[in-house]
């Protein structure tokens, strides 16, 4: 099957079935998953499909609300993450005032941070944990701990994390649109990463979001594209590039 036949295809199977996984359309198309997640990419760049974890849906349905526990996280594209944290740890200086948010990318940080006069301040225990470990000054949000992710969310955190202002901020994203702008599927922690990004200075409010983020989209937007710094493994279409500020690092 030709690529544009195939492609093709799949836009009728998710119009037909309203959702996808790649599983099902390597299954029914005979070709391979990094062929079929390719296509989904192209496609949801096209405006055609809406690419969601583990495959796609239809254009008239909710965008997805899967949250994977930062385990699962840890297995997906992990030799990307690690790429982009090492250089997004290399941008920390004497005196920075940081924000490092939950997720497996801006965790991957911690083993490439040299600057020990610099304060750290997050929401997620591990990362907080991790840092203390090796020997950073650390300040750990309160508030309500969510399990699946272990980030620390709810009404006290906000009120914690808007005491602060912050040199430079560091975000983990579910999906990146055009349309849609950072997205993410609990609304709880979406507000976490708005006000932290809000209380950020201008200029050092970093994404870091691996190539397969951007088309993907989850429930719950935080931040517009605009004013933010996104850094990424590969150069995504020429319609982020215009809409964003990116970084592509190697």
């Amino acid at each position: 099957m030709f690529s544009e036949e195939r492609k093709s295809e799949i836009v009728r199977i998710v119009n037909e079935k309203h959702s996808v996984t790649v599983q099902g359309l390597t299954e029914q198309l005979g070709a391979s998953e990094s062929t079929i997640r390719r296509d989904i990419t192209t496609l949801s760049r096209e405006g055609k499909l809406v690419k969601v974890f583990g495959g796609a849906v239809a254009l008239d349905e909710s965008p997805s609300n899967e949250e994977l526990s930062v385990l699962a996280k840890e297995s997906i594209n992990r030799d990307e993450k690690v790429v982009i944290a090492k250089y997004a740890a290399s941008l920390i200086k004497p005196g920075d005032y940081v924000y490092l948010d939950s997720g497996t990318t801006t965790g991957y940080m911690i083993a490439y941070l040299t600057e020990k006069n610099a304060t750290y301040v997050t929401n997620a225990v591990s990362h907080a944990r991790d840092l203390v470990r090796a020997g950073f000054r650390v300040l750990l949000i309160g508030g309500e701990l969510k399990e699946n992710t272990e980030a620390v969310v709810g009404a006290d955190a906000i009120l914690h994390i808007q005491k602060y202002h912050f040199s430079k901020g560091f975000f983990g994203t579910n999906g990146v649109s055009v349309k849609l702008g950072f997205t993410t599927p609990d609304v709880r922690e979406a507000l976490i990463k708005k006000v932290a990004i809000l209380n950020t200075q201008a200029g050092a409010r970093y994404i870091l979001a691996d190539n397969e983020k951007f088309g993907m989209t989850s429930s719950v937007t935080f931040s517009e594209l605009g004013g933010t710094v996104t850094i990424t493994d590969k150069k995504p279409p020429e319609l982020y590039t215009k809409s964003m500020e990116i970084v592509v690092v190697e």
